[in-house]
């Protein structure tokens, strides 16, 4: 089938990959037209020959409402639009009120894969009408991993960024567990070999994950983690994540706690933080700050230094 598929960042561009090679027709577009296959959002979408038109949209939360809203003008009853970027899962419903009034299906998409996507597929969470995800299902399965798992239908509009959201408050407690089991190993001189202990945990025990895989890869790297300041960057879905269990009343204070840890690693010391930032390097291509000889930082981008 053929899609269009607005934003060729690190995911966005993996994605177009791994549809192309699963024998689909993609045409990207990108502000960077480096990277992009057409010169703008009209190109792209009068080059979908196909009906219904599908297009996914894969930017920033803060450009989303705008693309929907120019591409809605470009489409026809039938069509589809998704949003798979880390949009807020209570912009859904809004979306897909939008564009049903020009009956233009919509989908919330979250996807899960970092910068390991293209070769190891992605995990793709969705809310929307089942018919809407019919039409995009031989997509979706190009993107997910081999085998039974790693696609589901959630529920309704908002259910598959809801779930990501959840998905992404986990991934911060366990990451802020190993963490401080790291720094905890580091600090005892007992232990003489960390790096060694985390990769013997990688077979055999219950803490094994692919996190603690990549935990380990970023310890080959950087053995005491000298090369990266303790600051570790928080996304909009660990807040989220808090916020709505407190709308429902759930606690989750283990999530919570591993937020409000970040926070505290933009204001003061924390070494934990290095191997948080690390893993999200590793798995996520996010960028670190890099610590500096004489105690200053160089921010990667999007980095802020403690106390700005």
């Amino acid at each position: 089938m053929q899609i269009g598929l607005v934003g060729l960042g690190k995911m966005g561009g993996n994605m177009r990959e791994r549809i192309r090679r699963a024998g689909h027709t993609v045409i990207g577009y990108d502000v960077n037209p480096e990277v992009s296959d057409v010169a703008s959002l009209e190109e792209m979408v009068a080059q979908l020959t196909d009906s219904p038109k599908v297009v996914w949209v894969m930017l920033p939360v803060k450009f989303v409402d705008e693309t929907i809203g120019k591409l809605a003008e470009m489409l026809s009853p039938g069509d589809v639009i998704i949003d798979g970027g880390n949009s807020k899962w209570t912009n859904d419903s809004r979306h897909a009120e939008q564009l049903a009034t020009q009956q233009i299906g919509f989908l919330d998409v979250g996807v899960s894969g970092g910068v390991w996507g293209l070769d190891n597929g992605y995990a793709l969470m969705v809310g929307g009408d089942p018919a809407d995800v019919a039409k995009v299902q031989p997509v979706f399965d190009a993107l997910k991993p081999e085998g039974q798992y790693g696609f589901v239908h959630a529920g309704n509009h908002g259910a598959g960024h809801f779930a990501k959201m959840v998905h992404n408050g986990i991934e911060y407690a366990i990451m802020q567990a190993y963490a401080e089991g790291w720094e905890l190993l580091e600090k005892a001189e007992i232990v003489t070999d960390v790096p060694a202990t985390f990769e013997s945990w990688k077979e055999g025990t219950v803490i094994r994950s692919w996190l603690l895989d990549l935990m380990v890869d970023a310890l080959h790297k950087d053995p005491h983690l000298d090369k990266i300041d303790d600051i570790a960057e928080d996304s909009g879905e660990g807040r989220w994540t808090v916020n709505a269990a407190v709308d429902l009343g759930v606690p989750v204070p283990t999530i919570a706690a591993s937020l409000f840890a970040r926070f505290v690693s933009q204001q003061e010391e924390k070494p934990a933080m290095k191997m948080i930032a690390a893993m999200r390097n590793e798995f996520g291509g996010h960028a670190v700050v890099a610590a500096q000889p004489d105690g200053t930082m160089t921010p990667g981008e999007g980095g802020n230094p403690k106390g700005h």
